[in-house]
């Protein structure tokens, strides 16, 4: 039985290239601790330690024979925890984001659809109250308040005093308040 404890890392990764599952035993056995406790030392949490190192080992394992290393075994899995590291604490960033975002929504997402929603129904309401008005009363009404049309001009366009068209507006917005408020 060959002694992989005596062999070098170069040695190992070589042997790791060509599918050899006793060399990466040997390397997860010779650095796993290792990884471990400067993990744990980046993240000060046991779990997220242990994942960080076996996520470490799977990428080793999965890319063996695409992976090029090109410092010494040792930095490049420090090199991968760090940036491992790094990637879960972005991810933890972008989640604790989105979580922040959605409590957000919910506390007034409720809101702002039951807002829209009773929008909807007063204009509808509305809508409904102009059109049950009389129909000189609507016009005038309409001409006030979709045209934007003054008083004045509604008087001089429909050959009517300006106390006859104020009138008829104070008049139609006391049937809509009724209509409308019931």
């Amino acid at each position: 039985m060959i002694k992989y404890k005596a062999f070098s890392d170069a040695e190992l990764v070589a042997l790791l290239k060509e599918n050899d599952r006793f060399a990466f035993n040997e390397i997860y056995r010779r650095y796993w601790r290792i990884m471990y406790l400067y993990a744990r030392k980046l993240l000060f949490d046991h779990k997220d330690a242990e994942d960080v190192v076996q996520e470490v080992l799977a990428y080793i394992w999965t890319k063996r024979e695409e992976i090029r290393i090109t410092t010494s075994l040792r930095s490049y899995l420090y090199g991968s925890v760090r940036n491992m590291v790094l990637n879960m604490a972005n991810r933890k960033k972008v989640i604790e984001r989105y979580l922040v975002f959605f409590g957000d929504f919910i506390d007034k997402g409720d809101f702002v659809t039951d807002d829209y929603i009773r929008e909807r129904e007063l204009t509808l309401a509305i809508q409904a109250a102009v059109v049950s008005l009389p129909p000189r009363m609507r016009q005038i009404f309409e001409l006030s308040r979709n045209e934007y049309m003054s008083q004045k001009n509604i008087a001089e366009k429909l050959n009517l005093s300006d106390k006859t068209v104020k009138k008829q507006i104070s008049n139609a917005l006391k049937l809509l308040r009724i209509k409308v408020l019931r």
